[in-house]
């Protein structure tokens, strides 16, 4: 939400699913479908852990897989195998050039901070503190909860709301004196589910409606429009 990394994990599912799928069409003489970057990204897998966010589309196209196991190669048929396959190609993409970020949304963030707010990191990524530290905003938040996290944890991944409850536990903030700020509607859905106070989209591929049907109470297409309007409050963020 804060970094452009949205595109680079888009372009990587549907480089890994495309070259699944056209290889199950030759196999079982199914048609071959593209894996769409703008609705099977938003849909099934964005802002969800990668596994999940695998079987979930994979279930979209009744295909069923075994699970495998973590240290699947990347070209095994598994759902490990094609989570490693995704996360080889979002580390190649992000070895390529460096990550740009949304600078208004920084610049709120630095606001809140600046404000005597707690924030936290709350993301699915297993890669969220080498992109943190790639764009040295690693000092913006008190605690991370990231995809690592939630596997050492057992935490269930977006849309239970189970990783923002840590990161609001952590900061030493109930829920319900907190804000959840996403950009996936998963992540939307998960801040709606774990009671927090507030629940603001973030807009960024023309998708507002569906944001607010997944729970946002407020939708913006930065966070800097919540600076504009003044909006900074409560005891703790995570986003």
């Amino acid at each position: 939400m804060l970094t452009k990394t949205a595109v680079v994990h888009a372009a990587a599912w549907k480089e890994m699913f495309d070259d699944f799928l056209r290889a199950w069409s030759e196999r079982t003489g199914a048609p071959f479908v593209p894996f769409d970057a703008h609705d099977d990204y938003g849909r099934y897998v964005d802002g969800r852990p990668r596994l999940d966010g695998t079987r979930a589309f994979l279930r979209s196209r009744g295909i069923e897989l075994p699970e495998g196991g973590p240290d699947d190669p990347p070209d095994t048929w598994t759902i490990h195998g094609l989570g490693n396959r995704k996360q080889a190609l979002v580390l190649a993409r992000l070895a390529q050039g460096r990550i740009e970020i949304y600078e208004g949304s920084v610049r709120y963030v630095r606001a809140a901070r600046a404000a005597g707010l707690s924030t936290a990191v709350v993301s699915s990524s297993a890669n969220t503190r080498q992109v943190l530290e790639a764009v040295g905003i690693t000092d913006l938040f008190d605690t991370r909860i990231d995809g690592l996290v939630a596997e050492e944890r057992g935490l269930a991944g977006k849309p239970a709301p189970d990783t923002f409850l840590a990161g609001a536990e952590a900061l030493g903030a109930e829920p319900a004196s907190a804000a959840v700020f996403e950009d996936a509607l998963a992540g939307v859905e998960a801040g709606r589910a774990g009671g927090f106070a507030v629940v603001v989209g973030v807009d960024r591929v023309g998708q507002a409606d569906e944001l607010r049907r997944h729970g946002a109470d407020v939708v913006v297409r930065d966070l800097s429009e919540l600076l504009d309007e003044g909006q900074i409050e409560g005891e703790g963020q995570g986003t």
